[in-house]
């Protein structure tokens, strides 16, 4: 089975539709998949459920598709430094399920492991449980938090192999191995394509069964979200 394509847009092709979700890897514009991305923008699709932990910037990152008005909803943890976000959200021209952040990151994961909603203590008290069920365990209560699916994902790791196993590169780890596991067809962009075998076991972060398409983007942009220098004393 061939799974590597030989770009973003035949990557997305005969899989992106109107109003599907679409899970996307990343934390602000560390580990994004910025050629998936922008494949999708031009797909042209609309009414996308997005679930991210942010929707990158102005202009960069999923902000692109706010800029389209391409998303009508976001499930995310933070508005970050996206004043497009914002508007919209404040505007009531976008729809926005505000999740905790490590609620988020286990909703994907156990919806990838199969798992349809779990108890978490985050959000009791809070607007977070409002119209959820809550239980009692041990004297401590929970609220029940269900799990996310995606009908895509798109996921940036470092290198995969031809099969589909992915190596991540430090932080830019972050949501990607949740993500990936989350979608019902997740799409990978990576900068380096090895042959099966060159990749150690030990060192496989997510396994080739949880991918299924595969774009090489050999130097994305990695644009940096906050830049800090430091000047001399």
């Amino acid at each position: 089975m061939n799974k590597v394509y030989p770009d973003a847009a035949s990557a997305l092709a005969g899989i992106v539709q109107d109003g599907q979700t679409i899970a996307v890897g990343g934390f602000g514009l560390c580990g994004i998949p910025e050629a998936l991305i922008g494949a999708l923008r031009d797909s042209g699709v609309t009414g996308l459920t997005a679930i991210s932990n942010n929707a990158g910037v102005d202009g960069f990152g999923l902000g692109q598709l706010l800029t389209t008005r391409q998303i009508k909803k976001m499930i995310a943890s933070y508005v970050g430094e996206n004043k497009e976000f914002a508007r919209q959200y404040l505007a009531g021209e976008l729809e926005l399920e505000f999740t905790p952040q490590g609620t988020l990151a286990e909703k994907l994961r156990a919806g990838g492991a199969g798992i349809p909603a779990f108890f978490t203590k985050t959000g009791v008290g809070t607007i977070v449980a409002d119209g959820k069920e809550l239980r009692e365990f041990d004297g401590e209560q929970y609220v029940m938090e269900r799990s996310l699916v995606a009908d895509v994902a798109l996921v940036k790791a470092y290198m995969a192999d031809r099969a589909g196993n992915l190596v991540y590169r430090k932080t830019a780890r972050n949501f990607n191995p949740n993500v990936a596991m989350a979608g019902k067809i997740t799409i990978v962009e990576v900068e380096k394509l090895v042959e099966v075998g060159e990749i150690d076991p030990d060192q496989v972060h997510t396994p080739s069964i949880f991918v299924h398409r595969i774009v090489v983007n050999a130097h994305p942009e990695k644009r940096i979200e906050q830049r800090t220098v430091r000047t001399e004393a």
